[in-house]
């Protein structure tokens, strides 16, 4: 049910629903009739429940995560920008629409680090990286970053809330 702000007000059924869909999906013809099976409900009320929470944003989207590595995308680069806080919004737009950056942030600054704005760079090698970031700093005429290689992958999953 949802509640008057518009989050879903979930039971301890939902929560174990949920608990499921932000691991795999079962790799069938029917997941959310197997997952109501599993937890003792109806595909409708699996279906209804999603359905909700992606309506108020709650639940982002569904998607395929792709292991970069095993896909030829060995290498990427986390890059801080600095940018003047009038033209974050109009700068991260432009950063956003390319399909070589998976995550755009605006950050607080903190101390002697000045850089507000950060994305996530993904290349087949670091210098398809540098590329991009040479790309992302002639159109937005920024020149002030600091790009920061991934030496070695320590941990990477997705969220667990339930």
């Amino acid at each position: 049910m949802a509640h008057a702000s518009g989050i879903t007000e979930l039971t301890d059924l939902d929560r174990e629903i949920l608990k499921r869909v932000q691991d795999n999906l079962p790799d069938t013809a029917t997941p959310y009739a197997d997952i109501a099976a599993a937890v003792g409900t109806t595909e409708e009320h699996v279906v209804d429940l999603l359905s909700r929470m992606v309506d108020t944003g709650e639940i982002r989207r569904f998607g395929a995560t792709l292991k970069h590595q095993k896909a030829g995308y060995g290498a990427n680069v986390m890059v801080a920008w600095f940018v003047p806080e009038e033209d974050v919004d109009r700068v991260g737009a432009i950063m956003a629409k390319r399909q070589e950056i998976s995550h755009c942030y605006h950050r607080v600054t903190c101390l002697d680090w000045p850089y507000n704005l950060y994305t996530m760079i993904h290349g087949r090698s670091p210098e398809d990286c540098q590329a991009v970031v040479a790309a992302v700093s002639a159109e937005t005429g920024l020149d002030d970053y600091a790009m920061l290689f991934s030496l070695k992958e320590l941990k990477k999953v997705s969220m667990r809330y339930f």
